[in-house]
């Protein structure tokens, strides 16, 4: 059983986002280790990339970019990420942690978001890649 949250930054906000979350019946070990596999990466990311240390640089089959701004082990990883090389770079950070007993929290912020992107697109776009996330966990 899973929870969703979708919100987004209020209309005409200099900066948009789009955060997305959902609540695992899994524990927190488990969560991240399939956030660690080419299924959960490619989740994220897109087919073909492949999550790494701070720094790493990753390419998806589909032309989307980007790069790791922050690793923490089984709390957080930030990215950039990019459509192609003509379009500006957004901002993910990805949140896991345990919300109780058997459960985790994964919470995806999008934000730094071009003003002709659709957030419901991308709304769609995070909770299909949590939701085969969670998939992956069972």
């Amino acid at each position: 059983m899973s929870e969703q949250t979708i919100t987004e930054a209020p209309e005409g906000s200099q900066h948009a986002c789009v955060v997305v979350s959902r609540v695992i019946s899994q524990p927190l070990d488990a969560v991240w280790a399939v956030l660690m596999t080419r299924e959960g990466a490619e989740a994220l990311l897109g087919r073909g990339a492949m999550l790494g240390d701070k720094g790493h640089s990753w390419t998806a089959q589909d032309g989307r970019t980007g790069y790791i701004r922050s690793f923490h082990p089984k709390e957080q990883i930030r990215f950039r990420w990019r459509k192609n090389d003509d379009t500006p770079a957004s901002s993910v950070d990805l949140r896991v942690r345990e919300q109780g007993p058997g459960t985790t929290l994964l919470s995806v912020e999008h934000s730094d978001l071009r003003p002709d992107l659709d957030p419901g697109y991308l709304r769609g776009r995070w909770e299909a890649a949590l939701e085969r996330i969670e998939s992956d966990c069972f």
